[in-house]
């Protein structure tokens, strides 16, 4: 049982980089949630909040959402990451933002639509 949500601790969330950023948004976790329900298995966060210094180390964008705590880089166990953007994409069509990767599947709560890959 996590401390955010019955599936996820804020342990999971926090930067890679040690240095303690571990808010994260609490919609955030709602649709991780949900997508664990839908897809009936684990999800793995590869990386939810970053500092500015490690989201500059790893390579990300300076407005990146992890910077806010409003993002996660997911992998579904058993499940392409493909089929997870997908999913993500039929049940928010014209919200958040969402970035299909080979490995893995992006998905922030971002106010406006996007997508990328």
């Amino acid at each position: 049982m996590g401390d955010l949500s019955l599936h996820f601790s804020r342990r999971e969330f926090a930067c890679h980089c040690g240095c303690g950023f571990d808010a994260v948004s609490p919609e955030l976790i709602e649709i991780l949630e949900q997508a664990r329900r839908y897809f009936a298995s684990p999800i793995v966060i590869n990386s939810g909040c970053r500092c500015a210094q490690h989201n500059n180390a790893v390579g990300g964008t300076p407005g990146s959402q992890h910077r806010l705590g409003t993002a996660a880089d997911i992998v579904v166990a058993n499940t392409p990451a493909a089929i997870v953007a997908d999913y993500f994409e039929k049940t928010y069509p014209n919200q958040y933002g969402i970035g299909r990767y080979k490995t893995f599947t992006h998905i922030d709560v971002r106010k406006n639509s996007a997508r990328w890959s």
